[in-house]
């Protein structure tokens, strides 16, 4: 079992993760209990406008899942969105991808993997270990159907089926190299056994992936996640999200509006201006090279440089917000405490999130 430490973040589920990630909880020592067979999702007549935690596109599909097993999909491009009609459980779910238009991958709390092939419609389970007591918090679809899931406590689950099955490995990072003459310090964590969270990870290239983690921890791997390293961190707080830019660029958003880039796959780093001081969670990088990134408070921040300088777009109705993706040069749709919705960035909204039956 985990050593007892805190909470793991439910990855702006409760958008309150700055404290999450500072606060301890003494987590219990006794063995759970056993658990009750999942009970699926219940349809609800407003899905859409529920706490969503992580979007996905699904070739011209958008899919976002959130809290209770909540998953929906959008062929218009977040203007209007039904629910999923089969999910089997009502667990919390806080990441998704896919591999095409017809196969992906959901993960959240109890450890749980859900897998579809029919671009979201119905999913099935793949992987529920509730006993475990860690969160999945991301997972990142590959070429040739390699799938990784990570979280709590340095989990880290790999699959080669695009999903179907899946092992756990290690997760040993190569540490950041000390200065000549200095040994590798070893944290009370890492001593216990226990790893750090990883709350995202993203792909740059077919082979290169980023993690963010919890306590400043960044980390790469250009062998398609075989190998990772550790990268010298510009932040001792947590990273939540790590968005490529192409190339050796990256963003790296973390807690009270930390924004940093890096121009040479993670070897150095420099803040940027963000004028919030909001926990930032989602990023998303547009057709033409602009960029928006999100956060608490309905922060939005935009680039249109590159990811080089930003300017803040606040959100009058001031939710959370947790993930985002591109639909057009202006335009995104985010998800979050308020469900899901379209933005034009540099105005208003461009519209709210449908109603799903």
């Amino acid at each position: 079992m985990a050593p007892a430490r805190y909470a793991a973040p439910r990855r702006a589920s409760l958008f309150a993760l700055a404290a999450l990630a500072a606060a301890a909880a003494g987590a219990a020592t006794e063995p759970p209990a056993a658990s009750a067979p999942p009970e699926p999702a219940e349809h609800v007549r407003l899905a859409a406008r529920s706490l969503l935690i992580a979007i996905a596109a699904a070739g011209p599909r958008l899919v976002a899942v959130g809290d209770r097993g909540v998953i929906v999909r959008s062929d218009d491009r977040g203007v209007s969105w039904t629910q999923a009609a089969s999910v089997p459980v009502q667990a919390l779910l806080t990441g998704v991808c896919f591999f095409d238009t017809r196969r992906g991958i959901a993960v959240g709390h109890d450890e749980l993997i859900l897998v579809t092939d029919d671009g979201g419609d119905h999913w099935k389970v793949a992987h529920y270990a509730p006993e475990a007591q860690r969160p999945l918090l991301d997972v990142w679809c590959g070429a040739g159907g390699a799938a990784i899931a990570v979280g709590a406590y340095s989990t880290l689950l790999v699959s080669a089926d695009a999903g179907v099955s899946w092992s756990a490995r290690p997760f040993t990072p190569s540490p950041v190299p000390a200065p000549k003459g200095t040994a590798h310090a070893v944290s009370g964590i890492e001593a216990a056994g226990g790893g750090y969270h990883l709350n995202r990870i993203a792909g740059a290239a077919a082979s290169r992936l980023y993690i963010a983690g919890e306590a400043g921890h960044l980390y790469r791997s250009d062998d398609a996640g075989v190998h990772w390293q550790q990268l010298a961190s510009p932040y001792a707080g947590s990273f939540f999200d790590v968005l490529p830019l192409g190339g050796d660029a990256l963003l790296a958003g973390a807690l009270r509006g930390n924004l940093y880039r890096s121009d040479d796959a993670g070897g150095s780093w420099r803040r940027l201006d963000t004028g919030t001081d909001q926990m930032l969670d989602g990023a998303a990088l547009l057709p033409q090279g602009e960029v928006a990134v999100v956060g608490l408070t309905g922060v939005v921040l935009v680039s249109r440089d590159g990811g080089r300088s930003f300017s803040l777009e606040q959100q009058g109705d001031r939710s959370g917000l947790a993930a985002a993706m591109a639909v057009g040069r202006d335009a995104i749709v985010v998800v979050g405490e308020g469900g899901a919705r379209l933005l034009a960035l540099g105005g208003a909204a461009a519209a709210g999130a449908g109603a799903a039956p």
